[in-house]
């Protein structure tokens, strides 16, 4: 019998696992084919690191050719522009590509909500490319400042209050004692805020520790607006409504990070789906094509044990499953066994050695919760690359691009 072609599209959290699962447990005949439009993986969950300076671009990047077997799983660098289901194919900028069985791992989209101006004058913290830019943009308005002497050049707003921003005003915020110091600006003039639109920072955490949470960023001197329902964003400048008044945030670099949505590529298909995420049965599967399914963020899980806020933690172990599903089928077994979210935890850092989370069912904060963090972002590693991956990219308690 041909061999079955199993075609992965998105190289992220849950497309990587999806490929090394299959790639170390597979013994049948298959072609498996993984596609990005990048030629490395990045962690998602450190890219404001990156946008900081305090990660390098260099120990960021992952190469896909170093971690797959080109026996087991071919590697193709392509922009996917178009799925074509009925057809059993999707179409990329360097050809089409056919499948038996579809894996959809494109990843995520910042959501605009609508709100004027974001995509004109906000960055963006999507990808590596975009925390690179926005890293360029911080060091060149704080290096210019000696001539500019603008206040605004060095007055950053964050809008959204979840991980993404808070982890990126605290990193942000830890790092303008050194900033100043080496550019020789005074300290009092740099600022950093965080608009939200819930009540508080961090809805998904207990309000014991978010109150912490919003102590530890408020001692290293971010302003947090909480329940501010944010209307426009103009050059330089945010229109927040709090309370039936409109408050004027002025900063010349802005930061979106208000929410996510799916794939664009997703939501202008022909396969149902929900702002680019596809709705999908207790096995990850496309209800309309059976031989598609979804993982990380493309995946609109209909089931309770799988409903949870898109997290690298969650796209992992959907990649783990479907990769046990794929040899299952394969192999002619049976499988009936429904994919179960294992919540062992989260952790927001606030600067490299500071934190807050919940890590199996307990709060945990400081350095504890810095540690849990690092622990966390080097356990992805290992599974990619075992102890030397970790050695070579990991995170640890005193080394940082400082």
């Amino acid at each position: 019998m041909e061999a079955k072609k199993i075609l992965i599209i998105g190289g992220g959290y849950g497309g990587l696992k999806v490929a090394l699962g299959l790639q170390r447990k597979l013994k049948t005949a298959a072609k498996i084919t993984l596609i990005s439009k990048h030629d490395y993986h990045y962690q998602t969950t450190l890219l404001h690191k990156v946008a900081i300076g305090t990660l390098g671009a260099r120990k960021a990047r992952i190469y896909y050719r170093k971690i797959l077997d080109p026996k087991k799983v071919s590697f193709i660098k392509d922009k996917i522009i178009q799925l074509c289901p009925d057809e059993n194919k999707v179409i990329g900028n360097g050809g089409e590509y056919d499948y038996d069985y579809l894996v959809i791992g494109l990843g995520f989209k910042p959501d605009s909500f609508g709100v004027k101006g974001v995509d004109s004058y906000a960055y963006k913290l999507s990808s590596l490319n975009a925390a690179l830019k926005l890293a360029e943009n911080i060091e060149n308005k704080f290096k210019e400042f000696v001539h500019t002497k603008n206040p605004k050049d060095l007055q950053i707003i964050v809008c959204g209050t979840g991980f993404t921003g808070i982890e990126f005003a605290a990193e942000m915020a830890t790092q303008l004692d050194e900033l100043c110091l080496i550019c020789g600006i005074d300290r009092t003039i740099p600022k950093v805020t965080c608009i939200g639109r819930s009540p508080h920072i961090l809805p998904v955490f207990n309000e014991k520790i978010v109150r912490v949470g919003e102590e530890k960023l408020q001692k290293i001197g971010v302003e947090i607006i909480s329940g501010g329902n944010i209307k426009e964003i103009e050059e330089g400048k945010v229109w927040v409504e709090k309370n039936n008044e409109k408050l004027e945030i002025e900063g010349n670099t802005i930061i979106w990070s208000a929410g996510i949505k799916g794939s664009d590529v997703v939501e202008k298909s022909q396969i149902p789906n929900k702002k680019g995420r596809i709705p999908v049965n207790a096995q990850l599967q496309c209800k309309e094509y059976p031989n598609i399914y979804v993982v990380g963020d493309c995946a609109l899980a209909t089931n309770k044990d799988a409903i949870h806020a898109p997290t690298a933690q969650l796209s992992a172990q959907m990649g783990d499953y479907i990769a046990e599903l794929l040899i299952a089928k394969l192999e002619n077994k049976e499988w009936d066994k429904p994919f179960v979210f294992n919540h062992r935890g989260t952790v927001c850092s606030i600067g490299h050695t500071d934190g807050i989370g919940i890590v199996y069912h307990k709060n945990v904060q400081g350095e504890l919760a810095a540690f849990m963090k690092n622990t966390i972002e080097n356990k992805w590693l290992f599974s990619l690359g075992g102890f030397e991956m970790v050695l070579k990219k990991g995170q640890f308690r005193y080394r940082t691009s400082n």
